[in-house]
């Protein structure tokens, strides 16, 4: 990883900064495949070199989401739009325990996407 990177995580104010975290190794963790970058100072998650999701601190309410880039074929009630057309993100509280089977069954079925060919990688 890089400092940039690190320095992302580093510089949240917890229970955020531990939420994200998690998060982060959540996702690491499904596929040997997924890497790690900081993309418009965010850090993103790709497969085999394709954005497939990204981790943020909504503006609004200071809670960390996950957005998923492909959002749109998602029908789960977790998953919210906000006005965005493929893009869609999940809310959380960092002060509750994480829906970690939501959340691998979410990171499942975006990698099963690029895996499938239903989204090309290049």
């Amino acid at each position: 990883m890089s400092l940039e990177l690190d320095n992302f995580y580093l510089k949240q104010e917890e229970p955020n900064k531990g939420c994200l975290l998690a998060l982060r190794q959540i996702i690491l963790s499904q596929d040997s495949e997924i890497t790690h970058t900081l993309k418009y100072s965010m850090p993103f998650f790709c497969y085999k070199g394709k954005m497939f999701c990204y981790l943020w601190v909504h503006k609004t309410n200071n809670k960390p989401y996950l957005g998923i880039v492909e959002g749109k074929h998602f029908d789960n009630p977790e998953l919210i739009s906000e006005k965005r057309s493929r893009m869609k993100t999940m809310l959380f509280d960092p002060n509750e325990d994480l829906p970690i089977g939501t959340i691998k069954a979410i990171i499942e079925k975006a990698i099963g996407l690029y895996k499938s060919g239903e989204i090309k990688i290049k």
